[in-house]
C-alpha cells in the first residue's frame, strides 16, 4: 500500500510539516490526507487514525506511527541519506533534533507557528528570549561549513528547524546573521514554499487569534 501520511492545518501544524518535509526530502511516494485541528469532532477523528491521538500519524502496511520523529526514523531506515554520513555529524544532527523534539516549550507556547500571520513583533516572555537566544547558540554550535544546511547536507534536522523559522519570521524576531542566513536557506526551500503556498489557501479558523 501506498502510505497515507495523516496532517493537521498546514497553516498551524508544525509537527506535521516537519514529518512532511522528511518523507518528501526521501522521495517516498506517500498521500497525505488533512483532519482539521479545533473541529468538534477532531478527538474522534485523531482517535480514528492514530494510537497516541495526534498528528502526523503515518499509515504504513504494517503499523500506524504517530510521532514526528518516529516517522523521520523510519524514513531513514529507507532512504539512510536522511541523516548525515559521517559518524561525527549524524550523532550531532540526532542531538539537536532530539532538543528540538523535547524541549523550546516556551517558544512554543509564545510563538505558535502560523503561516498566514503578516509579520509583526509581540511582546516575548523572559522564557522566550532566553530559549531563543539559546536556539542561535545551538544553531551556531553545530553549524556545519560545508553548506547552507546545518549539517552540509539537507538531513532531518532541517526539517525539525523549518517551523522554528517560520517562526522567527512571522513573530519578527531579530537574529544573529548566522540565525538569520540559515532561517532565509529554510524558508526559501521548494519543498517548504509548496506546504506555505497550500497554507494560504486554507479557511479554518485560526485558533490562536484570541490569545496573542
Amino acid at each position: 500500500m501506498t502510505p497515507i501520511l495523516y496532517i493537521g492545518n498546514r497553516r498551524f501544524s508544525s509537527w506535521s510539516l516537519r514529518a512532511w518535509l522528511v518523507l518528501t526530502k526521501a522521495g517516498i511516494a506517500f498521500d497525505d490526507r488533512l483532519v482539521p485541528l479545533n473541529n468538534t469532532d477532531t478527538r474522534k477523528a485523531l482517535s480514528a487514525i492514530s494510537p497516541g491521538g495526534t498528528v502526523p500519524a503515518l499509515h504504513i502496511e504494517s503499523a500506524v506511527i504517530w510521532d514526528s520523529l518516529s516517522i523521520s526514523e523510519w524514513a531513514a531506515e529507507h532512504v539512510p541519506g536522511l541523516w548525515p554520513s559521517h559518524e561525527g555529524k549524524r550523532a550531532r544532527a540526532r542531538a539537536a533534533v532530539s532538543m528540538m523534539h523535547a524541549g523550546f516549550l516556551a517558544i512554543r507556547e509564545n510563538c505558535p507557528m502560523d503561516l498566514g500571520r503578516a509579520p509583526s513583533p509581540i511582546e516575548l516572555s523572559g522564557a522566550t528570549r532566553t530559549e531563543i537566544a539559546a536556539m542561535q547558540a545551538l544553531w551556531h554550535d553545530v553549524k556545519s561549513v560545508d553548506g547552507p544546511w546545518l549539517f552540509g547536507d539537507w538531513s532531518i534536522a532541517d526539517a525539525f528547524f523549518t517551523p522554528v523559522a517560520a517562526r522567527f519570521q512571522a513573530y519578527d524576531i531579530p537574529l544573529h546573521a548566522g540565525a538569520q542566513a540559515y532561517c532565509d536557506t529554510l524558508l526559501a526551500d521548494e519543498d517548504y514554499l509548496l506546504w506555505h503556498h497550500a497554507a494560504q489557501a486554507e479557511t479554518f479558523p485560526n485558533p490562536y487569534e484570541n490569545t496573542l
